[in-house]
């Protein structure tokens, strides 16, 4: 089993913000695997597919980024996972837009949902797929930056990046190897 989680706001005024690169993505997990959200349990939307025999739980937490925790330990617990059947995708402001990188653990860095996963989870160690949303030219406070939404001469960039975050959360929950993922997707 497997548990992708995509962190982001659930309101429709974030839709289209750079703090909801997790939710595109596992919409696009999900669209690729060929269901859809259907049901609210564990303060989120869930998604069920099966992959390869093997069953993947797919979700947005409706608690709001940065109490995504709440809503991911929920998940493991009603799914009797562990750390190691997750997966989080989320936007990471320390990273230059459009790139991807894919960890085996680490720490939240200035990401406050990521905060919340590690402390409700009490571990560090499970795989994070980081899509970039860092702008050089901008030079605003993170809060505004991360809420403001993406540009339209950006979007095709990030849309490219969620797609390519999802194919890495496929790859992962069909066991490839992390190390393996790292190689094609990081950059």
């Amino acid at each position: 089993m497997k548990i992708i989680v995509g962190l982001g706001n659930p309101e429709e005024k974030y839709l289209k913000t750079f703090h909801n690169m997790g939710y595109i993505a596992v919409g696009d997990v999900a669209a690729k695997l060929g269901v859809k959200f259907k049901k609210k349990e564990c303060e989120a939307y869930v998604a069920e597919a099966n992959l390869d025999g093997e069953k993947i739980i797919i979700a947005r937490p409706v608690t709001y980024m940065n109490n995504s925790g709440r809503a991911v330990k929920q998940l493991l617990a009603k799914y009797r996972a562990s750390a190691d059947d997750l997966i989080i995708i989320y936007d990471d402001y320390d990273m230059p837009k459009g790139s991807v990188r894919i960890r085996p653990s680490g720490s939240a860095g200035t990401h406050n949902g990521m905060r919340s996963v590690i402390a409700e989870t009490g571990t560090s160690a499970f795989v994070r797929i980081r899509v970039g949303i860092r702008d050089a030219e901008v030079n605003i406070p993170i809060i505004n930056y991360v809420l403001s939404e993406v540009k339209k001469e950006d979007y095709e960039l990030f849309v490219s990046a969620c797609g390519r975050a999802a194919e890495a959360a496929i790859s992962l929950s069909r066991g490839e190897s992390v190390e393996k993922v790292m190689t094609r997707y990081n950059g």
